[in-house]
């Protein structure tokens, strides 16, 4: 009787026990990357105004620096101004992107897959190659110096639409036929049961919407000239000189600038996990 032979050679490379400290110890390493500049952020921030930043803390501290870069950044102005460019933009790419995921997810016609490769495409044109034709489209439109030069340009995108579009495929159709069969047409499907199942995909939207715009500087510095349009970025470009930086003040409207966008992440944070989570589950 032939003995069976015995498999190959299947030993880890490391030992379980030696894993199980690893994983954690190299956690804790690229956490304290991450978190090392950050940290170094914060406490130049509160430095004295004349100190040279260092990675060590300061030796006094003093809130002096926000109060004079709130002043000085006029930052009240700057965030109505990103507040308002940010969820103009974020509606205008729920809406769009809503309308056009809907079509490419559920209808069935002729180029719908052309379609989908174009609008992916869009995805790796940098906006900047794209600035001289917008801003004479703006020019032409007499849209220069307002509101919706920020908001115009970026009101659709390819993103969204993708993202919407893989989230409604995980809807079961059966919803739809349900709906279909009670009267309701392609609208009211849409917006009274897809918009409804797909909450996490649209915090996720939304997220990368405000933030990319909260965070954006080359539009306003292209197509306004206005100081009452400034936004928060614009706003902390004004504390960087040409040959010195006066490192605590910049540390400080860093930080100023950077809370608001912090808070709204940690408030849509699972929202915005789950919806990455879901989006790529079926093609």
């Amino acid at each position: 009787m032939n003995q069976p032979q015995s498999g190959p050679n299947t030993t880890p490379i490391f030992p379980h026990s030696i894993l199980t400290w690893l994983n954690p110890l190299l956690l804790v390493f690229g956490a304290i990357l991450v978190l090392t500049p950050l940290l170094v952020v914060f406490f130049t921030s509160f430095a004295p105004l004349g100190a040279i930043p260092s990675s060590g803390l300061p030796a006094k501290l003093t809130f002096e620096n926000y109060q004079e870069a709130w002043r000085r950044g006029n930052f009240l102005l700057a965030f109505a101004n990103s507040t308002l460019v940010a969820l103009a933009v974020t509606a205008f790419q729920v809406v769009t992107s809503a309308l056009a995921g809907y079509a490419l997810a559920r209808l069935r016609f002729r180029g719908r897959q052309a379609l989908l490769l174009i609008i992916l495409a869009t995805l790796v044109i940098p906006f900047q190659l794209l600035v001289i034709p917008i801003f004479l489209v703006l020019k032409w439109g007499h849209l220069i110096n307002t509101y919706w030069a920020l908001i115009l340009p970026t009101a659709a995108n390819g993103f969204g639409i993708f993202l919407l579009r893989q989230y409604f495929l995980t809807v079961p159709l059966e919803l739809e036929e349900a709906a279909a069969l009670d009267g309701a047409n392609r609208l009211q499907i849409l917006w009274q049961i897809m918009i409804p199942l797909s909450r996490p995909a649209l915090v996720t939207l939304f997220l990368f919407t405000f933030i990319g715009e909260w965070n954006d500087l080359f539009k306003p510095l292209v197509f306004t000239t206005r100081p009452e349009l400034r936004t928060v970025q614009l706003a902390l470009s004004e504390f960087q000189a040409q040959y010195t930086n006066y490192w605590p003040l910049l540390m400080a409207s860093v930080i100023i600038a950077t809370v608001p966008v912090v808070v709204l992440f940690l408030i849509g944070q699972k929202q915005f996990i789950r919806g990455i989570a879901t989006t790529g589950i079926k093609n």
